[in-house]
């Protein structure tokens, strides 16, 4: 029986029942008001069974323009009935089934560069090899002025919805995240790193004054974008890790009130080896698996090293397969994260944790780490996992890939 992932936790004044964390996996799948669609609702009823102590929703819009596809998830005034409802469920079978009070965590973004029709906070040479943009794109400082609120307002429906706690998104190259690297860019969110923070810590503090006391404050960060400067943040010039602007960045999180780290690295629109290392993708990585792996444990455990009262979530598990719980077990163990964050194998094999409670863990229905959940989504598809669900699997053919 393991012996730390079933520790409870204590954060602020929500106790989770045990380190098991599902991560924020997009789905492509929502109506196009951005409420649950059946495809939405079944994967977090699915999660629900798990016994994960702590549940991540996927990606939510804080506006419309801000939506990386019409069908990413978006709560709002007029559908948030249908996010109670959801909730509801989910906290009902959860405790008879698990009997778990699960915690649910909403993850608040603007998808700048990944917008519909692109927001970009300056031009990189680097990422626009792949999606090309004009200066029309760029952001202006004024409509980066208005977005606190709209954060604000999202953390306030969250709460109303049921959800325990938000997450002030910055990852994955999105509009926080590229702000964090706008060395070139003029005005008040570019330049010095004091400005290119600005937006993102702006953001938390208006979540920050909204949310009632005991409600979860969280964050996921690309504590490295593995693209080197300028182009990218906590890299130097030969695009190798960098932590000195990050370990900055953190500080001002956790004075703002981030209670929660979520960790990532890397960019998937640009090197997804780096925050999902895999066994089969669409290009050969230039680096192993196991290099890309421990990445994430030098990163954890020197942001658990360097702040100690700040939770951290590890990522990068799913690829461990057959030694899933094993590494879990010993990231815990070593104090190099304080929960395990669980993303693809989430998908493939969401009933993983409960199957290992209940003595039935299965190797074989584990992440295969081949991309295809991947493979959709950047084919404009609904997205999951398309090895052992039949009904991505049948979609994933209709590809002909």
């Amino acid at each position: 029986m393991a012996e730390y992932l079933n520790l409870p936790l204590t954060v602020g004044a929500q106790k989770i029942e045990n380190r098991v964390v599902f991560q924020p996996m997009e789905g492509c799948d929502c109506n196009e008001d951005g409420s649950p669609h059946q495809l939405t609702i079944e994967k977090y009823l699915k999660a629900a069974r798990s016994g994960a102590g702590l549940v991540w929703f996927e990606a939510n819009a804080v506006c419309p323009e801000g939506r990386t596809n019409p069908r990413q998830m978006m709560l709002t005034r007029e559908n948030i009935d249908q996010f109670k409802a959801l909730l509801k469920d989910m906290r009902e079978i959860a405790l008879r089934e698990c009997g778990i009070r699960q915690v649910l965590i909403l993850q608040l973004t603007h998808s700048g560069r990944q917008s519909i029709v692109p927001m970009i906070a300056y031009r990189n040479s680097v990422y626009e090899e792949r999606r090309p943009v004009s200066d029309e794109n760029i952001v202006s400082d004024e409509y980066l002025d208005t977005l606190p609120e709209k954060y604000a307002e999202s953390a306030r429906l969250a709460l109303e919805a049921g959800f325990d706690g938000v997450d002030v998104k910055s990852c994955h190259g999105y509009l926080f995240q590229e702000l964090l690297s706008a060395y070139v860019r003029e005005g008040r969110y570019g330049g010095s790193f004091e400005n290119r923070i600005k937006l993102y810590i702006d953001c938390v503090r208006a979540a920050r004054e909204v949310l009632p006391e005991g409600a979860l404050l969280t964050t996921r960060l690309s504590v490295s974008d593995m693209v080197a400067y300028p182009n990218g943040f906590g890299t130097d010039e030969s695009g190798k890790l960098d932590l000195r602007e990050p370990d900055m960045l953190i500080e001002e999180l956790h004075k703002s009130g981030i209670q929660i780290l979520n960790v990532t690295v890397g960019n998937p629109y640009y090197n997804p080896h780096v925050n999902r290392p895999y066994r089969k993708g669409g290009y050969e990585p230039p680096e192993s698996a196991e290099v890309g792996l421990e990445r994430f444990e030098i990163i954890e455990k020197h942001i658990k090293e360097k702040f100690p009262s700040l939770y951290v979530v590890g990522s990068g598990l799913s690829y461990y397969r057959e030694d899933l719980i094993e590494h879990s077990e010993r990231q815990l163990r070593e104090g190099i994260c304080d929960m395990v964050g669980y993303g693809r194998v989430s998908l493939a094999y969401p009933e993983f944790y409960r199957d290992y409670l209940q003595g039935k863990f299965s190797a074989k229905k584990c992440c295969l780490s081949c991309s295809k959940c991947t493979v959709l989504m950047r084919n404009k598809c609904v997205s999951g996992c398309a090895v052992f669900n039949e009904y991505y699997r049948e979609l994933y053919k209709s590809l002909g890939i």
